[in-house]
């Protein structure tokens, strides 16, 4: 999602040679959503949309970003007005538990760090109590039975039903199989009246989601079960189970069997991480299609291909698929490990020779490489990581090459099989 750069470049459009003009009711007629938030932006953006226009349809935000504030601020003199914030329907006891859980998962390594096994134990336990979600409770789970080597908690975690860094290390352990996964081959090629380049197509679908019960959106799944839309398919048969069943698809196979397994697991894991593989998916920072680049990136990258680029180009799985691995070469140069990579497609590359130059990091040690691994502190490039290098290893499998995250974590600390930085 490449966000390092947002501080600096928070207002870049294409020129008008290459970007698309939208008018003020095409705007407007958008069903208040992210992706209208993202058009808002292109709008604003435009020098021929005037002061009025700007302050009328900044009313219509979702949401409001720092690139909205920018846009809306240069087009009329003033500061974006307040938005009222939809209510966050998650109840309070379920974020009062999981800051329990994290604040007591945090201190057990702390603890760890100090040699204090006895205590950390008891908070890792009170982690696990607290934890909701099934891949949290897995991480505790794990660190119990690494803090103690307790069978009870491996045998615990092996019955988890999600694939996650966590469950493929118990599987390693045992050398037994990992979670079940679900990869569907569909014949159709696609779905009539629906345009996966559309991020308002996607809005609305979204919004049916909203509204319907888990049967209901099984059944929403099925008019999606199509080649060219098994992002969304997969999507919604994923939140019709609860995140139950795990769905691993391995679109556009025309393209992407040219590549080499490696390459492909590392889109592939990459593509199921940021947008679980919808064509026209939208962050809240306008982080743009399956492969998710920001404006800035997307800008760069055109450049150095001398392509003309309208950001809506983006929604193009194939073109997404193309700038990836552009990206990834160049990240490549560097980083020779999916997780370093993962980081470095997050948070930047900068950011990630900061984090694992440091000599407190992927260094020999107690409980390396996983204490490193959770006491990065950017949290989101640190579960992204770990999320990221169990897709990899999950869809290098899929694509016929044996492969055991074990071995690939145990070459984090040594510098010369993962990096250029370190020595």
């Amino acid at each position: 999602m490449f966000r390092f750069i947002l501080i600096t470049l928070t207002f870049l459009a294409l020129s008008p040679l290459e970007a698309k003009k939208f008018t003020y009711w095409q705007v407007h007629n958008m069903p208040k959503s992210v992706e209208k938030d993202y058009y808002i932006w292109r709008f604003l953006s435009q020098s021929t949309t005037t002061s009025n226009e700007a302050k009328n349809i900044i009313q219509e935000a979702n949401h409001l970003n720092k690139k909205l504030r920018v846009a809306y601020k240069q087009r009329t003199g003033f500061n974006a007005p307040k938005i009222k914030k939809s209510r966050d329907v998650t109840p309070d006891s379920i974020w009062k538990r999981r800051s329990i859980a994290n604040k007591h998962f945090k201190q057990g390594l702390a603890l760890l760090k100090k040699k204090n096994k006895h205590l950390a134990v008891k908070y890792f336990e009170v982690a696990k109590r607290n934890y909701i979600k099934r891949h949290e409770k897995d991480k505790a789970l794990f660190w119990l039975y690494l803090t103690t080597k307790n069978l009870k908690y491996l045998t615990e975690l092996r019955k988890s039903y999600h694939p996650n860094m966590y469950t493929l290390m118990a599987a390693d352990t045992v050398k037994g199989s990992y979670p079940k996964t679900i990869t569907q081959q569909i014949r159709r090629k696609r779905v009539s009246g629906f345009n996966i380049k559309d991020p308002i197509d996607w809005a609305k679908v979204k919004e049916k989601m909203k509204r319907s019960s888990n049967s209901s959106i099984d059944h929403l799944a099925s008019k999606y079960a199509s080649q060219e839309s098994i992002g969304i398919y997969t999507y919604l048969k994923a939140k019709a189970s609860e995140y139950k069943k795990s769905y691993f698809p391995m679109p556009y196979r025309d393209v992407m069997k040219k590549m080499t397994p490696q390459r492909q697991a590392l889109i592939y894991a990459l593509a199921r991480q940021e947008s679980r593989f919808v064509p026209a998916s939208v962050s809240r920072s306008f982080a743009l299609g399956m492969m998710q680049f920001m404006p800035f990136l997307i800008k760069d990258i055109a450049k150095r291909k001398r392509q003309k680029m309208d950001l809506d180009d983006m929604f193009n799985p194939y073109k997404a698929i193309e700038y990836a691995d552009y990206h990834l070469n160049y990240l490549k140069k560097y980083l020779h490990h999916p997780l370093f990579v993962a980081y470095a497609y997050n948070g930047g590359i900068g950011f990630t020779k900061r984090h694992i130059t440091n000599r407190k990091h992927f260094r020999k040690g107690p409980y390396e490489p996983y204490m490193s691994m959770e006491t990065m502190k950017n949290v989101e490039a640190r579960e992204y990581g770990k999320k990221v290098l169990a897709n990899y290893v999950i869809y290098l499998n899929k694509l016929g090459v044996t492969t055991r995250i074990f071995p690939l974590l145990k070459t984090l600390a040594t510098p010369h099989k993962t990096d250029k930085f370190r020595k």
